[in-house]
């Protein structure tokens, strides 16, 4: 299952490092020596090298010692560093040379001073002081903020050479590995920071306005223009969101810092004395004002913690400047490395607020012969306004569009950037457009983008065919089952979508089929109103609305045998509108068939006791009133497309009421079920995150058993995360219910500290899933004994005084793919058919 849109996105880029790009051969200059201090000898850490009027650089290592791999050769190389005086280097036109450079100290340079003191390093004494002040800094104790944006996202295929050496004659003998090699010859590249070759696939330039508003809670983001070139990615608004400021927010003075959806404990936040050991290194000037620069790594290497220094005033001790990382050692996939920095300023009250953000992601190699990807993120902020709050309704929805933000007049972009483009960088928008017209990596592209959302667009019609995932099944009722699928895009209408599909099984020799559309009345607020009509096969314990989105298993819930099937066909009209931040209302009328293909009926008046005629099929037409409260959901939408990502801090609460209608020829069922849903997914602290999903459910109605709560099963050898996984298909049905399913992941809490096991990045996990419920007797009551052939009527099982309960634990992460879960079942081990203990096995791409 892709995780949700974002990352499939990301997936989809990641992807494309299976067809790397590379120009052909340039001279590549190699630099090498150290840089160390004139005074002492003593080497520079980190110091900052890079060659004078062009865009390359790297940065000397702990010892001062570097390496610079470059195509863009100049006159000098200029060497920078807190708290030393930059220093320009003369170079040759030699490809290879080796130079040794002596900073002087800066006059700004304090004089060295010995702290001496009891409870060890200073820097702990120092980091105590400023965790007790930093909510004088945090912007978050604004009442609100807002300002300019202007964001980058770029991504490159680089670490393209890999060359094996052989000995030949006494010679050494370099050549490219693979067929990858021989295509990367042949393409468009720039050169990285590292003087390498890398090819640009993707690139976004996003200016906006970005709110924020504290207690409540809202965010804002208004996107004026956006500009994107990627390879296998259609331009278009969603995908500007996702590159917005809105996904590049870091605040280090909250206790986790979120970064590509994984949360790093910061060495701000409250338990940085548990995680991390800290050493002051100096007393340095950044810009006018004097810090204390003070190193931070965890105490453990495999920990999911940052490494870096911090800049904190030696006046009021607040944070000026951070630089971080995450090297491979920690427990996070395809990562080779993560750095972010920022530059913070002072508002007016004291608050501090970054004004400048730069991200950089180097992915691991997916195989050793294989290249891999570097994507950086620059984020600024300027015109800062603080303490001017909004109105409430002023933020909804929180990601929106300016209608015109395709429309970039010239010289926008020159305006809008806050510092200067480098040839370089456009000459990467450049190459994007060579690249993705390059006839293999537009072929790759294709694929990629009908594996990622399974949809294939179909030439200038703006009619896309799929979903690929449901072409083909294979049951005991339909025999083979094929199914053709199409739905409109964006480029057909930006207010109409009209979807439908075509089934036909060659065993009961029947047509299915579905017809929908939907029309967007407003944007803002967003209202929806929408059709649908079907006529298909369905089953007993298996709908869309207990398997909410895992299209994975209701693909795969066609195929095998299909007990208690029977053809439905329903007419819905619905609308929804978005009442508030996070706050929507849906209401639907619905009018459906049941018609079983297996033995059931009940009896017609139950009522009256005489009257034994009983019915096989039934009808209802229904009311359904729905209320979702998400407040801290994070939604985009563009054109006629709208997606959540859910909550990420708060509960996402579901109400939802059913009233069946009566009408006088009793031809309906009446009746009426309530429904509430609450999901939440929250962390504690180094011991891992915690997801659980609560639910309870009233039908104070009699009704046909298959118009029950029927909790969702899974005979499956797949662990599915909304199911009970040992629990069978319509196993049971109740008219009331209480449940709970709640997953905790340890993630590298204990294989981190076993040795040989530390480098497999497994992360265990506990799962529980309980129900209590039961039914009343009169529902007991209305299963008729044979229906009217005089067929015996398979009646159904409801849960009784003891819960239904299930136990499991698991290892995630085995290859960086697959999660293995045991589970036992604690209740009802006696129930025919049912397993008491399994395996299963679920796969799952995620960091």
């Amino acid at each position: 299952m892709i995780p949700s849109i974002r990352f499939a996105i990301s997936g989809f880029v990641w992807f494309l490092l299976l067809f790397p790009l590379l120009v052909q051969g340039q001279v590549v200059y190699t630099i090498t020596g150290q840089v160390k201090e004139a005074a002492n000898n003593a080497g520079v850490p980190f110091a900052s090298l890079s060659i004078k009027g062009r865009t390359v650089g790297t940065t000397a290592d702990a010892e001062g010692r570097f390496q610079l791999k470059t195509t863009q050769i100049g006159d000098s190389l200029l060497v920078t560093s807190l708290g030393f005086r930059t220093k320009a280097v003369a170079l040759t036109r030699e490809p290879v040379q080796t130079i040794t450079i002596a900073l002087e100290s800066a006059e700004n340079r304090l004089q060295e001073v010995r702290v001496y003191g009891k409870g060890g390093d200073p820097a702990y004494r120092v980091l105590r002081a400023a965790l007790a002040r930093r909510n004088e800094f945090n912007p978050e104790q604004l009442s609100a903020f807002q300002y300019e944006s202007y964001t980058k996202v770029e991504a490159y295929i680089n670490n393209v050479e890999k060359k094996t050496r052989t000995k030949r004659n006494g010679e050494t003998v370099v050549r490219r590995k693979g067929p990858i090699g021989k295509v990367l010859n042949r393409l468009p590249a720039i050169t990285d920071d590292n003087g390498q070759p890398a090819v640009p696939v993707f690139i976004t330039e996003n200016h906006s306005e970005y709110y924020q508003r504290n207690q409540p809670d809202r965010t804002k983001e208004k996107i004026l223009k956006t500009q994107i070139k990627a390879v296998g990615i259609q331009e278009g608004g969603l995908l500007s969101q996702f590159t917005g400021a809105s996904f590049q927010q870091y605040n280090f003075y909250q206790n986790y810092v979120r970064v590509l959806r994984k949360d790093i404990p910061s060495p701000l936040g409250e338990a940085w004395e548990a995680l991390y050991k800290v050493q002051m290194i100096d007393t340095v000037a950044v810009g006018d004002q004097i810090c204390y620069e003070i190193d931070f790594e965890p105490k453990r290497a495999t920990d999911l913690a940052f490494v870096g220094t911090a800049w904190l005033d030696t006046n009021r001790l607040g944070l000026v400047q951070i630089e971080t990382r995450i090297d491979r050692r920690a427990n996070i996939n395809f990562i080779d490395e993560i750095r972010v920095g920022q530059e913070l300023e002072t508002l007016p009250g004291g608050a501090r607020l970054p004004v400048r953000t730069e991200v950089r992601i180097d992915t691991d190699e997916l195989t050793p012969n294989a290249p891999g990807a570097l994507v950086r993120f620059f984020a600024s902020a300027r015109n800062i306004v603080i303490n001017q709050p909004q109105p409430l309704a002023f933020y909804s929805p929180s990601l929106e569009l300016a209608d015109d933000y395709r429309d970039v007049p010239k010289g926008y972009w020159q305006a809008a950037r806050p510092d200067s483009i480098s040839a370089d960088e456009l000459r990467a928008f450049r190459v994007v457009d060579s690249v993705r017209n390059v006839p293999i990596v537009k072929v790759t592209g294709e694929a990629i983008r009908l594996f990622a959302n399974g949809y294939q667009p179909i030439g200038k019609v703006n009619v896309d065919v799929g979903p690929l995932l449901y072409t083909y099944a294979n049951n005991d009722i339909e025999g083979n089952r094929f199914r053709v699928g199409l739905r409109t895009n964006s480029y057909f209408s930006r207010r109409w979508t009209l979807s439908g599909y075509l089934a036909y099984g060659t065993r009961d020799e029947r047509f299915k089929y579905a017809i929908g559309a939907d029309y967007i009345l407003k944007r803002k607020p967003w209202t929806v109103i929408g059709f649908r009509h079907s006529y298909d096969l369905e089953r007993l314990g298996v709908s869309s609305e207990n398997i909410g989105t895992n299209y994975l298993f209701l693909a795969y819930s066609r195929f095998g045998i299909i007990r208690r099937p029977y053809m439905q066909e329903q007419s819905s009209a619905y609308i929804r509108r978005e009442l508030g931040k996070g706050f929507t209302q849906t209401v639907t009328l619905r009018e459906r068939s049941f018609n079983p293909l297996f033995p059931f009926a009940y009896y017609a008046n139950p009522d009256n006791p005489a009257d034994e005629s009983i019915r096989s099929q039934f009808r209802t037409a229904e009311m359904v009133f729905e209320t979702r409260f998400a407040p801290d959901e994070v939604v985009v939408q563009s054109d006629n497309e709208r997606l959540s990502f859910g909550a990420t801090r708060k509960p996402e609460l579901t109400f939802r009421y059913t009233l069946g209608l009566h009408n006088s020829s009793a031809s309906y069922v009446p009746y009426g079920r309530f429904l509430l849903e609450m999901k939440h997914s929250f962390r504690m602290g180094v011991l891992g995150r915690t997801s659980y999903t609560l639910g309870a459910g009233l039908i104070p109605s009699r009704v046909p058993y298959p118009l029950l709560f029927i909790p969702l099963g899974n005979e499956t050898s797949f662990y599915v995360y909304n199911a009970y996984n040992l629990m069978n298909f319509f196993e049971f049905a109740t008219d009331r219910y209480a449940s709970a399913h709640v997953e905790h992941n340890f993630e590298g809490l204990f294989f981190n500290r076993i040795p040989a096991i530390k480098r497999l990045k497994w992360r265990t996990l506990v799962t529980g899933r309980i129900m209590a419920g039961g039914i009343r007797p009169e529902n007991v009551r209305l299963v008729a004994p044979v229906n009217d052939l005089g067929q015996p009527v398979t009646g159904f099982q409801s849960l009784g005084k003891v819960p239904y309960i299930e136990l499991g634990y698991g290892i995630d992460n085995i290859f960086k793919l697959f999660r293995v879960d045991a589970t036992h079942r604690l209740t009802y081990r006696d129930n025919p058919g049912v397993t008491p203990f399994a395996i299963k096995v679920s796969a799952w791409v995620g960091l």
